[in-house]
């Protein structure tokens, strides 16, 4: 490495680590690869100095002006605008420290017009954008000659792309430079990823190896430490029910902000944020100047003001969801809290890498129970991080949308050959094994709009002449560029003061519930709806706070496999009288009350109970297989009911298992068990008895908006969600009336299935019941297990003041029975 770097690393203070070391080698090789270490070691300079190091060697000592910048030479992609303020500090720091010519510029959709304009004349040296932006380059012809010079690409944080749509749009972005420029270097930045393998063939594209490219996997394997503590309930309650347990403990909650500098709390949605912010502010009221709220629908403004009292250190703690996950730079962070189950291993490790975010600093995180059962979690969890046993993130499988949204943008661009653009889009990882068929009905789709659409000259977005396509509507021209991307979220309401003051977004369908004086929480504040005109919600500062909060939809998560895994080995160590952490310990009286009642499944046992209340004979089956697995496999299993005895089946669900429970009593052996969780006819049941066309219906509105079909409007003149729903289901009812199979409708029922409604998942938890040893219980009473079951069904059918008021007193009830019954097996949980 050039001395003058070198001693530059040194008065910071730093030691390159092994893997940066490697990786600095790989560089100079001209190779490419995915750098896989924990958070906050150092990934980013990994990559960046040696990318400088090599234009050192290149340059020797010549002299560089002002005037004469180096030309564009690196391409940094990062998956959040969010992102890019923290990213250019970091690679201007050298930078500037070391004199160099370079200029490092961000290009994002908050850019400005101008700006743009001018880093589109003359790229800076490094660039930093998201994969809209590099897509949205890509469709002008001028910039391959711009991106000339462009030797290295870096994909920062590839995990969080690498199993969506963007991550696809990505993939094809970096097919297009590859066939540029052969000679690009690419680099991916990850943590918290399994399979880093496949992983690396998404990120590098399908090419052939050669001795003097190579294409590395680089593991930063620092052993960073990373400690998990709990807050345990004093007075642990046996019958856990969702959410009842985790505001009584915000005075504990309160006590570890006080004794932290800066404290992030991480809740898993942004109600629950809200919720929170709430609390903490009633109860500490002297706290207004000192916390933070932080999520997706919040302004730009109002989100970039917290960011920058973290950045500084000035404020105690900060309410957030997912919008902090990634890696933004927030050093003062010296605590983190999570409120809730954690849901997946890596989400956790990846929150708790937020605090001690330097090499060598241990990553703390504190978890908040929300119900008891979530303590099982997070001994789990703890347990499956020193095991390193971490999600994997399968990259999606040859989505058409995207590719329909790709072959405009490279018409526009310069436009393409039939057979050139079919070899560059095979080179991406997920079109590997696009057909021939495929893309020709791709290409055609774009030309002549497809059967359907053919008469429709607004369809024709692109033309042929002479073999080559290209775009030459000015009106395509403009509406595709304003909506190149793939996120599809729900349509939303901007929260406005009547002073114009944005405070940010929610959903139209929340906002359409309000009446006029309507009072809600939102962005931490009270407010009071004053009118809804044209998807904007006038409000004003309320003079009473309310317990209404904003509700986002799609909040609920779900297990992930290998925390289901970990789950059921904690639970395993319970039956053998192994109680190794205070987690554990703390739900050992709730273990102990499910052994004497039920019992307690092992690995490769099905649990099922029954039992009578006043709404009927319920049947609880757990699976541990995860909140939506479980949605599904009640559907499948109402629908294979029905078909034995007509009969209306309520169900309800959770992360453990599920509740049966039908109109009238139906009783089942184990056998006949066995026959309902056949996994024979999987595909078949699933389509019959879900509303799978209306479940299609919708994914199709995401589908047609990503290839093109629907414009959702002007800027500040926006199309609302019923505009937009209305015309891609008018789409919908045509291709399924007169072009059936027609391959984006394919395609949204192929997503329903594997994305909503997990079906690979479900089928392996059917295959595997088929071999375990079914446990069957008839009960006298819920047990510990079955009872959140129990109250979630019991939601759905009285209001929600009484819903609380029964719950809580069966829980009561049943808590009484525990005490007032001796086990008969004191000391060893389970051993029926």
């Amino acid at each position: 490495m050039n001395r003058a770097l070198t001693d530059w690393i040194r008065r910071q203070g730093w030691r390159q680590f092994r893997f940066q070391r490697e990786a600095a080698q790989a560089i100079a090789a001209g190779g490419s690869g995915l750098i896989h270490a924990p958070t906050g070691t150092g990934k980013t300079l990994a990559v960046w100095l040696p990318l400088i190091d090599r234009w050192l060697l290149e340059n020797g000592r010549k002299k560089w002006s002002n005037k004469s910048m180096v030309p564009f030479r690196v391409l940094w992609i990062t998956p959040l605008r969010a992102l890019s303020h923290d990213t250019l500090k970091a690679l201007r720091k050298p930078v500037v420290e070391l004199g160099l010519p370079w200029s490092v510029e961000a290009r994002t959709g908050d850019t400005s017009a101008a700006q743009k304009a001018r880093q589109f004349k003359r790229p800076p040296t490094a660039l930093v954008t998201t994969p809209e932006s590099l897509s949205l380059l890509l469709s002008f012809p001028e910039t391959q000659e711009k991106f000339a010079t462009l030797q290295a690409v870096v994909v920062d944080e590839w995990h969080e792309l690498l199993s969506s749509k963007r991550g696809i749009q990505t993939e094809l972005a970096l097919a297009r430079l590859r066939k540029w420029n052969p000679q690009l270097q690419t680099w991916g930045l990850s943590a918290t990823l399994s399979n880093l393998d496949e992983a690396l063939s998404a990120l590098l594209g399908v090419e052939t190896r050669s001795a003097d490219r190579p294409r590395v996997i680089i593991s930063g394997d620092l052993k960073k430490k990373t400690t998990i503590e709990t807050i345990i309930p004093r007075d642990m309650e046996k019958f856990p029910w969702a959410g009842h347990l985790g505001l009584k403990l915000l005075p504990d909650v309160i006590k570890a902000i006080e004794q932290a500098r800066t404290t992030l709390v991480f809740t898993n949605t942004r109600s629950q944020t809200e919720l929170w912010f709430q609390s903490l502010l009633q109860a500490r009221p002297g706290w207004a100047d000192d916390l933070g709220i932080h999520h997706g629908s919040l302004d730009r403004e109002e989100r970039e003001a917290v960011e920058q009292r973290l950045r500084a250190g000035t404020i105690r703690a900060v309410v957030c969801t997912s919008s902090l996950d990634l890696g933004v730079d927030f050093s003062p962070v010296e605590q983190v809290i999570q409120i809730g189950g954690p849901k997946g291993i890596a989400r956790l490790l990846q929150r708790a890498g937020r605090s001690g975010h330097q090499p060598g600093a241990v990553s703390r995180i504190l978890c908040v129970p929300t119900q008891a059962m979530e303590l099982i979690e997070y001994a789990a969890a703890r347990e499956a991080m020193k095991r390193r046993e971490i999600e994997p993130r399968a990259p999606l499988s040859r989505p058409l949308d995207v590719l329909v949204q790709h072959l405009v943008t490279c018409a526009l661009g310069g436009g393409f050959t039939r057979d050139e653009l079919l070899t560059e889009v095979r080179a991406a990882y997920s079109y590997r094994d696009l057909t021939e068929q495929e893309f020709d009905w791709a290409l055609q789709f774009v030309v002549r709009g497809g059967k359907s659409l053919q008469a429709y000259p607004e369809y024709h977005r692109v033309v042929e002449i002479n073999g080559r396509h290209s775009v030459e509507s000015p009106l395509i021209t403009r509406f595709h560029r304003m909506q190149i991307g793939t996120i599809a979220g729900d349509q939303s309401v901007s929260v406005k003061f009547l002073s114009g003051k944005t405070l940010g977004t929610v959903e139209e369908s929340f906002v359409a519930k309000l009446k006029r004086g309507s009072r809600f929480s939102f962005a931490g504040r009270p407010l009071e709806l004053v009118r809804f005109h044209d998807l904007n919600a006038y409000v004003r500062p309320a003079k009473k706070s309310s317990r209404l909060v904003a509700i986002w939809g799609g909040s609920r998560l779900s297990f992930s496999s290998e925390l289901a895994h970990a789950v059921r080995r904690q639970l395993d160590h319970a039956l053998d009288n192994r109680f190794a952490n205070k987690e554990m310990r703390s739900v050992r009286g709730v273990l102990q009350t499910q052994a004497d009642w039920s019992s307690i499944p092992r690995h490769d046992e099905l649990l099922i109970e029954t039992t009578d209340t006043r709404e009927g004979r319920h049947w609880f089956l757990f699976p541990f297989a995860g909140r939506l697995g479980h949605e599904g496999l009640g559907s499948l299993l109402a629908h294979r009911m029905g078909q034995r005895m007509p009969a209306t089946i309520t169900i309800a669900v959770n992360d453990y298992g599920l509740e049966l429970l039908p109109a009238q009593e139906l009783d089942f052996n184990e056998d006949e068990w066995r026959a309902l969780l056949s996994p024979d006819h999987l595909l078949e049941d699933m389509l019959a008895c879900l509303n799978t066309s209306e479940l299609a219906r919708r994914q199709f509105r995401e589908v047609a908006r990503v290839a093109g079909l629907v414009f959702q409007g002007y800027p500040g003149a926006r199309k609302t969600a019923r505009q937009v729903q209305a015309s891609s289901s008018l789409f919908y009812e045509v291709f399924a009336k007169y072009e059936p199979d027609h391959l984006l409708l394919e395609q949204a029922r192929r997503e329903v299935l594997e994305r909503q409604l997990e079906v690979q998942r479900l089928r392996g938890v059917l295959e595997w019941a088929q071999t375990a040893k079914i446990k069957y219980h008839r009960v006298r009473r819920l047990t510990p297990f079955s009872f959140p079951l129990w109250a979630e069904m019991l939601r759905g059918i009285v209001s929600t003041e009484s819903w609380a008021d029964r719950v809580a007193r069966m829980a009561a009830d049943l808590e009484s029975a525990a005490q007032n019954e001796r086990s008969e097996h004191t000391g060893v949980v389970g051993s029926k």
